[in-house]
């Protein structure tokens, strides 16, 4: 049985609430700072930094899941031309070495100070601050909801992260990355299963790991005895 209507929770657009709160705290411009390409097996995470022009927000800027892969293309290019931007880029070498989190946490800090600007503060997507960071800042769960600038880094995030994994399509043509994007998909699936992991695949992750490691006890079975 469905809620009644008036029962029937209405998601609310972003607004630029949180950064003129914190403007009037700290002082100075906020950035807000998203992440994509957590979960995914194979490609980086990617960490943007975006800082609106309060007198040229683009219009319809949202959590970039919510929004149409053309919509988040037209808010990108918006985005671009009237905020400042910084974009970091966490190399799957790097995600397995410290872990997706870590990799996560140290993009933030780098895609700060990649802005070149000063900085009042950070509105920061999800519940965790990175140690070290170079600036106030607030951590905000559903912060690409909530803010208008985390919303313009998510969007950010995910259109740059998307583009690479399109590239990369290009020249991996077996794990359907241009659709896929990465993430563990019954397509992508399948494709490792049969053909294996490339240098993308993020090894620490444990399907990863798993299909690694059938995969060498399948050779194992398969090459010849030794007399």
């Amino acid at each position: 049985m469905g809620l009644p209507a008036e029962s029937i929770p209405v998601r609310t657009l972003p607004t630029f609430d949180l950064e003129e709160a914190m403007m009037l705290e700290h002082s100075g411009p906020v950035v807000g700072i998203d992440e994509a390409g957590r979960g995914p097996w194979a490609g980086p995470v990617v960490v943007a930094a975006v800082i609106l022009n309060p007198a040229r927000i683009p219009e319809g800027l949202n959590d970039s899941k919510l929004l149409s892969p053309e919509a988040r293309e037209d808010r990108y290019v918006e985005i671009m031309a009237t905020s400042c931007v910084a974009i970091a880029i966490g190399q799957v070498r790097r995600i397995d070495k410290i872990n997706i989190l870590q990799a996560s946490l140290w993009g933030m800090r780098l895609a700060y100070r990649a802005l070149g600007v000063p900085v009042g503060s950070a509105l920061i997507d999800g519940n965790i601050i990175p140690r070290r960071f170079p600036a106030k800042a607030r951590a905000v769960v559903g912060g690409d909801g909530l803010s208008l600038s985390v919303a313009a880094a998510s969007i950010v995030a995910k259109v740059t992260r998307d583009r690479i994994m399109v590239k990369l399509a290009r020249r991996y043509r077996r794990y359907g990355w241009e659709s896929n994007k990465g993430y563990g998909t019954p397509e992508h699936a399948r494709a490792v299963k049969k053909h294996g992991v490339c240098t993308h695949h993020r090894r620490s992750f444990s399907p990863v790991e798993r299909a690694i490691r059938l995969l060498e006890a399948r050779a194992a079975n398969l090459a010849p005895v030794e007399d």
